[in-house]
């Protein structure tokens, strides 16, 4: 049996993020119409963390996403005391700190979340996060996050 070699994105751009790819102009168009509400095809791909430019909100937070058809994976790097508002979306999230920890006030509670915990927060349900100590962690959501895909996320910026 042949083994088929999986295709590695290596184009450098935030847009990678959303699925991006270059077409014959040379334009950065997205390959799916995620972005305009629809669900993206379902497609084999290999993209290695690097091949994705780390967008900056502010001084204190980064991330990178790679955007599937119905959910989304965001690597999120949070620098000590970065906090990220009180906000809510339709989304539900699975945070997995990979290094550091974050302090989430959620549901009238204070949780800390440490490296190799996971958190979920339901749809609708408001949270706000700090970074304890400089952080990584991975957010997963369903469906994907239009807001972050269109940039209409201005809390965060």
């Amino acid at each position: 049996m042949k083994k088929k070699k999986l295709k590695s994105s290596t184009r450098k751009t935030a847009a990678s993020g959303s699925a991006a790819k270059a077409g014959r102009t040379g334009k950065v168009a997205l390959r799916s119409t995620v972005a305009k509400g629809k669900p993206a095809k379902a497609e084999l791909r290999h993209i290695p963390w690097s091949s994705i430019e780390i967008e900056a909100l502010n001084p204190l937070l980064g991330r990178q996403f790679v955007v599937g058809q119905n959910v989304m994976l965001a690597r999120v790097l949070l620098k000590k005391g970065c906090l990220v508002p009180e906000h809510s979306h339709h989304n539900e999230q699975v945070t997995y700190v990979l290094e550091g920890a974050l302090k989430f006030g959620i549901d009238g509670k204070e949780i800390v979340v440490n490296a190799g915990e996971v958190l979920t927060i339901p749809p609708n349900m408001p949270h706000w996060a700090e970074a304890l100590t400089d952080t990584v962690d991975l957010d997963i959501f369903n469906p994907p996050r239009l807001d972050w895909i269109e940039k209409r996320d201005a809390y965060l910026r």
